[in-house]
């Protein structure tokens, strides 16, 4: 049957990248090489290729406005000129003395002011080495103007002298190995900028980035290492100022200070800067986006009761209080085994029972392959399902009773049967993020325990139940394969034909047939994201109740006839905007989020899709989550991040930028509405997020 795109007659994009699947396996990316202690990865989690599109025909982008004045274009700043704070020579160099009072108030008024425009600092964020011929072709081809710094940014560097953050980190503090290169005759700033390749995601190059152009202050408990280092960063500052000057490129002068005065005075005075205490733990008045992320994750994926007596859940932790509150938890891991004997040893009351919980393991999703298992891993899981089943239920499988003689009935007979009353047992079935490695148990399960046929099921559960699950291929083939038998042993079928059964199955939904595991992910209940396979399906959208279909930069496939029992009205298009850090989206934001809205009003949800779903249409998604929940561009993106399950968001430095200025638009129209005045203020700065996302990504890559 005929295909068209979405809206006809529009032609879709031809993208240099056609032959990317949403599923093609992660590529690696360059990213931050400081010795950070870094969070423990969350399993099954990957960072997809994210295709650029087509080289730009038309020159990439527009040059920003001419310059003016320089105090015109650069940030105001409390730092600058320095005159209130007094000055240290040596030579040329000098340094300028802070106290904690005014650090503050410099950061606190730094919040305040607006960012540049996109056009004015990119693509200089992007990194530009001059070798790197590809990064320099595409992103600035003949105008050499964007090669340059810009003048227009002015912020403020907090850099920790002994470089420990575990312990007394200020808000936004960075080591001093993260964007200077020391121990050489002459210190210099690092040059991380890549050699080769084509990259628009170097957020591990932002922290030297933004130290090139910013007001440094140094703190720390040695006065003399204090000292050193600030006379060491005055230097660099200095030479790369006279660098600029031969090149006939006039930057603003940014100077170094150092912080007198202990930490003390921080966590005492000013505890809301303080993100890391001198005890080393965290204060939770910054913002951290590892603890942010994982407590999304877990508001997501908190464990709820699918079944009599039976949840599903992220793994407690250890000594929790909800750890002790089941009577079994069967944690589903790479280690897990298949052995349904344990339960039933539980059962007929065999295991050691003096523990208040006790512990049961499961294979993870993913790990039994069909059609290579084997029929002992299928009577396995179907023995699980059978034996969670009775343990949550309070009873046996019937056992046979003898007669008067001493002789065995026959065990079709009833009357020959007794069961088993035995204290029903609460069951958690988790896994470390609650939806991946114990995918393939739940969803057995709960086709087991309704007498559902496995798609049903699995639809069920997710808009029902309102659980999310990222399957693998394998374990859609394998549920698929065992269907069968789930359902002629259910309690809930208990007497139903072979015909019944074989109708049943008979009928799977259309959306069925091409499902890869993967459902596009919940973000709101009135907006799904996903990828091009997602929005070629529109069978399945509507088994999720989505109505409308919001496509960035691509355009789905249907059949001749879709589109119209879809509704045209239905369908919105984001034309000609590639991941290539060039193309910007900040001017479609209003009418995104306007076209979601009315799918709310409207009692449906939209599928807001790009090619992968994870950098164009991500974007979209957050800047809704900031709209509809008042969130900070930082809270919204680990909000987005957990929700996309599997799949880690990556919107392109520029996206990211853009939404950064997208929270101090909404704050300006926010304070507007309340009848003005001022105190809209970002959360955090750009090079902080730029740097804690480098860091949250760097276990994925490959």
């Amino acid at each position: 049957m005929a295909t068209v795109a979405l809206p006809r007659p529009i032609a879709p994009l031809h993208s240099s990248s056609a032959g990317v699947s949403a599923s093609s396996p992660p590529t690696p990316i360059l990213l931050d090489t400081v010795n950070a202690q870094l969070p423990v990865p969350v399993p099954n989690k990957h960072i997809p290729e994210c295709p650029p599109g087509p080289l730009p025909h038309d020159e990439p982008n527009t040059p920003p406005p001419s310059p003016g004045k320089e105090e015109d274009q650069t940030h105001r700043s409390l730092l600058y000129p320095p005159d209130a704070f007094p000055c240290i020579k040596s030579g040329q160099l000098s340094l300028h003395r802070i106290d904690a009072a005014d650090v503050v108030a410099a950061i606190d008024h730094l919040s305040q002011q607006p960012l540049p425009d996109p056009s004015q600092v990119f693509p200089w964020l992007h990194g530009l080495h001059s070798g790197n011929l590809d990064q320099m072709n595409l992103l600035v081809a003949r105008r050499r103007a964007l090669k340059r710094t810009p003048v227009c940014l002015r912020g403020i560097t907090i850099v920790k002298a002994d470089g420990d953050l575990n312990v007394s980190r200020l808000k936004g503090a960075i080591a001093p190995h993260e964007f200077l290169k020391l121990g050489g005759a002459t210190p210099d700033f690092l040059d991380l900028e890549a050699r080769e390749g084509y990259s628009v995601r170097n957020f591990q190059i932002q922290a030297v980035k933004l130290a090139m152009t910013s007001d440094i202050v140094v703190y720390g408990e040695d006065d003399a290492s204090v000292r050193k280092l600030a006379w060491d960063i005055a230097g660099v500052q200095q030479r790369w100022r006279e660098k600029h000057e031969i090149q006939r490129h006039q930057l603003p002068i940014y100077n170094t200070f150092i912080c007198v005065g202990p930490f003390t005075d921080f966590e005492e005075e000013y505890p809301e800067i303080v993100s890391v205490d001198s005890m080393g733990r965290l204060t939770g008045n910054v913002m951290d986006f590892f603890h942010q992320e994982r407590k999304e994750m877990y508001a997501m994926a908190e464990a709820s009761e699918v079944a009599r007596n039976v949840w599903l859940g992220p793994t407690p932790d250890l000594s929790a209080p909800e750890e002790h509150s089941f009577d079994i938890l069967i944690e589903c891991s790479d280690q897990g085994r298949l052995n349904p004997g344990i339960l039933q040893a539980i059962a007929e009351g065999c295991a050691d029972e003096t523990s208040r919980t006790l512990y049961v393991d499961f294979p993870s999703s993913g790990l039994i392959f069909a059609p290579t298992w084997s029929q002992a891993e299928a009577d396995g899981i179907l023995d699980m399902c059978k034996w969670i089943y009775h343990l949550a239920h309070g009873t046996h499988p019937s056992v046979p009773q003898t007669d008067d003689d001493g002789d065995l009935p026959m065990l079709d007979t009833p009357e020959g049967t007794r069961e088993l009353r035995l204290r029903p047992r609460k069951i958690l079935i988790h896994c470390a993020d609650g939806y991946t490695e114990s995918t393939l148990l739940g969803i057995a399960y709960y086709s087991y325990s309704t007498g559902q046929p496995i798609p049903d099921a699995w639809l069920d559960l997710h808009t029902t139940m309102e659980r999310n699950f990222f399957a693998y291929p394998s374990d859609v083939a394998l549920l698929s394969a065992i269907a069968p038998r789930l359902l002629q042993e259910s309690p809930a079928r208990a007497g139903a034909s072979l015909s019944e059964i074989t109708s049943l199955l008979r009928d799977e939904p259309k959306w069925f047939s091409g499902f890869d595991g993967s459902f596009p992910s919940r973000i709101l209940d009135c907006m799904y994201l996903g990828n091009l396979g997602h929005a070629n399906n529109p069978d399945l959208l509507r088994a999720l109740g989505i109505g409308q279909l919001l496509s960035v930069g691509e355009m789905a496939m249907w059949r001749v006839g879709e589109l119209e029992e879809w509704g045209p009205e239905n369908t919105c298009i984001v034309h000609a905007v590639q991941d290539n850090g060039i193309d910007p989206l900040t001017d479609e934001f209003e009418r995104c989020l306007e076209f979601i809205d009315r799918g709310r009003r409207n009692g449906t949800a939209t599928l807001v899709h790009c090619r992968v779903g994870v950098s164009r249409s991500a974007t979209i998604c957050i800047a809704e989550v900031m709209r509809s929940l008042n969130m900070s561009f930082p809270r919204a993106y680990c909000f987005v991040r957990a929700r996309r399950l599997n799949v880690i968001i990556q919107p392109h430095l520029r996206f990211a930028y853009e939404l950064l200025k997208w929270e101090e638009a909404l704050a300006i129209k926010a304070l507007a509405a309340d009848g003005g005045g001022t105190g809209a203020k970002r959360e955090l700065e750009w090079g902080e997020i730029a740097r804690e996302v480098a860091l949250m990504n760097r276990p994925y890559a490959r």
